[in-house]
């Protein structure tokens, strides 16, 4: 049974998640159909997850499955969890519900795959030391996404208009390593990984369910 299903992130960048679901959805024998609209272009005011998911509805979106990323940030991951939940009950009450909240940002899933980040760079041989954080540091870093950025310029071994240019396409740099992260690499000892996988077959199989 074909299965209709929709993520949102925070920004058009987070739309890479959404290869892993698939994934996930293909290993468990689940069938799913995923959209990924654009976030950034919902034709609403409200950006709050409610607003989106209203913004959805007024398109004439209809999903079995919803998929919502949110960072933790300094709410911290049951706020987002809670905030997630009651924008589905009040907007979507009847539908199987996901949510993806990595520990701080998402940039924490992305920090710990060195030859990963040096092909983004642009420069997959580089030589140059890069100050890769362990498994323990990644999901405690404050500013991952600052990291992140620093990884990439250093890894690129550029400077000036070049370091500049690299820098502005961040965004799109960032949504690449997100769709090419490698789900058996590093990334799978981080616990806000697992527990995504996690939680995202168990939805899975219970829309099967249904």
């Amino acid at each position: 049974m074909m299965h209709r299903g929709v993520f949102l992130g925070e920004g058009s960048s987070d739309a890479g998640i959404s290869v892993h679901i698939e994934r996930i959805a293909i290993e468990c024998g689940i069938d799913v159909q995923l959209a990924t609209p654009d976030t950034d272009l919902l034709p609403v005011a409200d950006k709050t997850v409610a607003g989106k998911l209203r913004a959805l509805r007024q398109l004439g979106g209809k999903y079995d499955i919803v998929f919502i990323h949110r960072d933790a940030d300094g709410a911290g991951r049951e706020a987002r969890i809670s905030e997630i939940g009651n924008a589905i009950s009040e907007v979507l009450p009847d539908t199987v519900h996901i949510a993806v909240v990595p520990v701080r940002m998402t940039e924490a899933w992305l920090v710990l795959d060195e030859r990963l980040i040096r092909g983004v760079a642009g420069n997959p041989n580089g030589r140059v030391r890069l100050n890769i954080p362990t498994v323990k540091e990644a999901e405690r870093i404050a500013d991952p996404k600052a990291l992140l950025k620093e990884l990439i310029a250093e890894a690129s071994e550029t400077s000036g208009r070049r370091r500049k240019l690299l820098q502005a396409a961040f965004p799109y740099n960032r949504r690449r390593l997100l769709e090419e992260l490698d789900p058996g690499g590093p990334v799978r000892h981080l616990e806000s990984w697992r527990r995504f996988v996690d939680e995202t077959a168990e939805g899975l199989r219970k829309l099967d369910q249904l």
